[in-house]
């Protein structure tokens, strides 16, 4: 089987913009950048999907660029509803720092960021160096900007493809890029990128995209209880990263193991032939592979042991998530939106009295109940929401 072929196979291929992709593909050798903006501190479960990807190829014998939109995180990639709010030089620049350490602790590989070279660019410069290249009407029927025609689209964020296409054109002039890859979202600013190259040399590039990676119900990974699923293990520990995994739907398993592990086409099969209980043990797999992805192994083997202590009634529970509360003597209710199991008081009660919460074992129907030092008597405090979502209460 190609490297194509796999690609395909694992539902990977959303779109390529010509066959001259597969054969360069299947070849090795060909440098391609994947990029994110810092939109945000961390990277989510969102961006797995095509660095993964990009892992896929590097081991292929492709190599990686990563980028840093520095310079496009500043304008924003159009939203398809709405305008985005700007985020402050220091917001984009801390983003940009977390988001290259986290990067490159994930991936190790070479690291770019746009603002290296696009911050010195004056305005008659970008204009005439690059703007004279772009035709008004091929950009508005661009996705992302039709979608916006009606309620409206900012130049600002209308001009965020010639950035994204300029640094397509300087990676390709000064690091041989010659693939850019990234979600099915991407497509109109890859292709801009790629005419570009094409008008100001004459040579060609190439682009390839991915589908998003959704549930069986249409909707996207990524979070769970309204609270995104962040790579980073300070906002979302490798504990509740793996009971993500381990929860998943059992229609899903195949659509995971396909696209976020490298377990063979085999194995895969298998796992998503399992039934009835023994599909828990497919998820097991799957989110132990996950977590070892992101975390390391170590880190998936305690998420392993601290679930199997609170499934299977073995192994430690030190690694379950632990919230040391500031009162430990305060009402359930705000106990459980620190903990984050509920974003807010109203919502505990409405869990509360749906009997959906237990304290150590017991099943809590108060919506006024207060806690106290007698529920810290036993080893470990245990909050517990239906039958997956547990916390360890410190006083």
């Amino acid at each position: 089987m190609t490297l194509f072929e796999e690609l395909k196979w694992r539902g990977l291929i959303h779109n390529i913009t010509d066959e001259a992709v597969i054969d360069k593909i299947n070849k090795g050798g060909l440098t391609f950048y994947v990029g994110t903006d810092p939109t945000g501190d961390s990277l989510h479960v969102g961006h797995l999907l095509v660095f993964i990807f990009a892992k896929r190829l590097e081991q292929a014998g492709h190599h990686p660029l990563i980028l840093i939109g520095g310079a496009t995180g500043c304008i924003g990639d159009p939203k398809p509803t709405a305008e985005r709010k700007l985020l402050t030089k220091e917001q984009t620049d801390h983003n940009a720092k977390c988001l290259y350490e986290q990067a490159k602790r994930l991936f190790n590989c070479e690291m770019v960021n746009n603002y290296d070279w696009t911050h010195n660019i004056d305005i008659l410069t970008f204009l005439r160096t690059y703007g004279k290249f772009f035709n008004v009407n091929y950009m508005i029927n661009k996705e992302t900007v039709k979608s916006r025609l009606d309620s409206g689209i900012s130049y600002t964020e209308f001009s965020y493809q010639i950035l994204q296409a300029l640094d397509f054109e300087h990676l390709f002039k000064t690091k041989n890029c010659q693939l850019q890859i990234g979600g099915q979202d991407q497509w109109g600013n890859i292709t801009a990128g790629i005419e570009l190259i094409r008008k100001k040399t004459g040579k060609e590039a190439y682009g390839f995209t991915m589908p998003l990676l959704t549930k069986s119900d249409g909707t996207k990974f990524g979070k769970t209880n309204g609270k995104a699923i962040w790579l980073d293990r300070e906002k979302t520990s490798p504990y509740e990263f793996y009971q993500y995994w381990r929860n998943i739907d059992d229609s899903s398993v195949y659509t995971v193991g396909c696209m976020l592990t490298y377990l063979p086409m085999e194995e895969v099969n298998r796992l998503a032939s399992l039934k009835d209980e023994k599909i828990n043990e497919a998820k097991k797999v799957l989110a132990y592979e996950i977590t070892k992805l992101v975390h390391g192994e170590e880190e998936a083997k305690k998420a392993e042991e601290a679930s199997n202590a609170l499934f299977e009634g073995n192994g430690s529970v030190e690694n379950m998530p632990r919230v040391k509360l500031s009162n430990p003597n305060c009402s359930l209710t705000e106990a459980m939106v620190e903990c984050g199991i509920c974003s807010s008081k109203s919502q505990a009660k409405t869990l509360i009295s749906q009997g959906a919460i237990s304290l150590n074992d017991e099943k809590i129907s108060d919506i006024s109940y207060v806690l106290s030092d007698k529920d810290f008597e036993t080893e470990n405090t245990i909050l517990k929401k239906g039958k997956k979502i547990f916390y360890c209460l410190e006083k």
